[in-house]
């Protein structure tokens, strides 16, 4: 029987626009994550192995065994990890989304992201802010310390919010904020204000004590990219929703880790189908050239995937700066997009 590509097409469309994710609360990896493991780390972008991973991946994978307490040295971290006594896995083949090195560990705490439509479920890491961060690949004192207070305070204070409150609509916020000068992925300031102002009378009202209110707030109130993590994880289970119709041409996955660059098709099931992640054409700090940069990285298209971040450029006129162009570098971006995709998004 001829399968029909524009029906498929549609139905996952349909599938990706009609999906509805609410932040509902937060759990440990290990406990929720399916299939997650004890000795196992989950990374950006498709399959790596140590051998071939970028340095990003291999400092977040030292950072993360030494916040886990399974090595107390880097020395010690990285003979575990050549080993093979630690398995690796893409963070989207166990339903999560991770920015950058996208490191989730076992004992982390990760957003619970719910497709209230489909009945799909997914999850994110917390996001540290930026500068020195796990994310990158750095492991130093100071950022592991970070990563124990998101632990022990953060990501308590903001479960107990969001459980208090019934979860936060993801949808509504990245529908709002797109009105406001979001992108929905490098611009992501005035979704997180939508979400900490949501989130911010829970906190006074749940929260241990006043201290602990105040320091969860500032730090959601100062770091922008608070929301970029639950935001991933809405929009892999938007994708997610699409996955697996036979005879879709629409991309469901598409993922980065500094080496290779992966992406799934619906109609094709679970394969991944990789090249290598390409250089990244954009502003460096002084003295710092192409040939410094890692290869592009980081599960965070999946906003791209869902229809948001760069396809979205032109609704982001102060976020071009930021990455070296003008104001109509950012709408002609936008108008290309449309040379590869299939339709708008009725939702955003």
């Amino acid at each position: 029987m001829a399968i029909d590509i524009e029906k498929a097409n549609t139905k996952v469309l349909e599938r990706f626009m009609e999906a509805r994710p609410v932040v509902t609360t937060m759990a440990k990896a290990i406990d929720v994550i399916p299939g997650m493991k004890d000795n196992m780390l989950l990374h950006a972008g498709p399959p790596i192995t140590w051998e071939r991973a970028s340095g990003p991946v291999k400092g977040g994978m030292i950072g993360a065994l030494l916040f886990e307490g399974k090595a107390k040295t880097a020395d010690e971290a990285e003979k575990m990890l050549a080993s093979g006594k630690i398995e690796f896995a893409p963070c989207n083949d166990h339903m999560s989304s991770g920015p950058m090195a996208g490191i989730i560990t076992p004992s982390q705490l990760v957003y619970v992201v719910e497709n209230k439509t489909h009945g799909i479920t997914c999850y994110g890491n917390m996001n540290e802010g930026r500068g020195k961060v796990l994310r990158m690949g750095a492991y130093s004192q100071d950022v592991l310390d970070k990563l124990k207070w998101m632990e022990s305070t953060l990501g308590p204070t903001i479960k107990v919010a969001l459980e208090a409150m019934d979860g936060i609509d993801i949808r509504a916020i990245i529908s709002k904020s797109m009105h406001m000068g979001d992108d929905g992925h490098n611009r992501e300031d005035a979704a997180s204000v939508l979400f900490t102002t949501q989130l911010a009378p829970w906190i006074a009202k749940t929260a241990k004590d006043t201290q602990t209110a105040f320091e969860v707030i500032k730090f959601l109130g100062e770091n922008a990219l608070s929301i970029l993590n639950p935001i991933m994880a809405a929009c892999k289970t938007m994708t997610a929703a699409g996955e697996n119709v036979e005879g879709s041409t629409i991309v469901t996955i598409m993922a980065r880790n500094g080496t290779d660059w992966g992406i799934k098709v619906s109609g094709l099931g679970d394969r991944w189908f990789t090249a290598q992640a390409p250089i990244v054409k954009s502003l460096y700090f002084p003295g710092f050239t192409e040939a410094d940069a890692c290869r592009d990285i980081g599960d965070s298209v999946i906003t791209e995937t869902a229809g948001i971040g760069g396809f979205a450029m032109a609704n982001s006129p102060a976020l071009v700066t930021f990455i070296g162009g003008v104001p109509k570098d950012a709408i002609n971006t936008t108008l290309d997009m449309y040379e590869i995709t299939y339709a708008e998004h009725k939702q955003f």
